[in-house]
């Protein structure tokens, strides 16, 4: 369904585990970005207002899942630390297409760029899911893992329901899918969400 074309390397679970709570507080940054993604999408585009709608939404659940996230930080008696810098996200950031932000050209990539960090997201979720040795975190991440997924077809349907008059959305998506692909091979090499 993501159609990634570059799995993550397995072993990127031995280097979490080796340290949760770098992982834990990379995560809630994560989901703070995810949440002011949502949000400047719903300034920039207010007459979308399904869009809107829908980035409302997403900026509550993302911030819900940054609460949740702090909590197990709480719960392991770890402190959530300042903010890291996300490499992965700046590499997609300058792939995408900028300019004035009510064409839709610039529309159809920041849904993209949306759509692709949810997607990885969620493929590294289930990862965690699955191969985390601590049983609380693989339940925690099997949930998160579903709302990603939710969140990449959020992205995806609104570039195709505002963007397909512009460009074929899906060839666009190929582009994005080919360079996420070469981008991923320098990562999986630290215990962040997305290193």
């Amino acid at each position: 369904m993501l159609g990634l074309k570059l799995e993550t390397d397995p072993r990127w679970v031995n280097i979490v585990e080796k340290n949760i709570e770098e992982i834990l507080t990379d995560h809630a940054y994560c989901e703070q970005k995810a949440a002011t993604n949502a949000i400047s999408i719903m300034i920039s585009y207010p007459y979308y207002s399904d869009l809107v709608g829908d980035m409302v939404k997403l900026a509550q659940e993302e911030l819900s899942h940054f609460e949740m996230v702090h909590q197990k930080i709480k719960d392991r008696g770890f402190k959530l630390g300042f903010e890291r810098k996300d490499e992965y996200v700046g590499e997609l950031y300058k792939f995408m297409r900028k300019g004035d932000h009510r064409k839709e050209i610039v529309l159809i990539d920041r849904l993209l760029f949306g759509a692709m960090i949810e997607a990885r997201s969620c493929e590294r979720f289930k990862l965690l899911s699955e191969q985390l040795n601590d049983e609380d975190l693989q339940l925690f991440y099997r949930d998160l893992m579903i709302s990603e997924a939710t969140h990449y077809t959020l992205f995806i349907g609104f570039a195709r329901k505002y963007g397909s008059h512009v460009e074929d959305i899906d060839q666009r998506w190929q582009q994005w899918l080919n360079f996420e692909a070469e981008l991923i091979k320098n990562y999986s090499k630290k215990e962040t969400i997305h290193g």
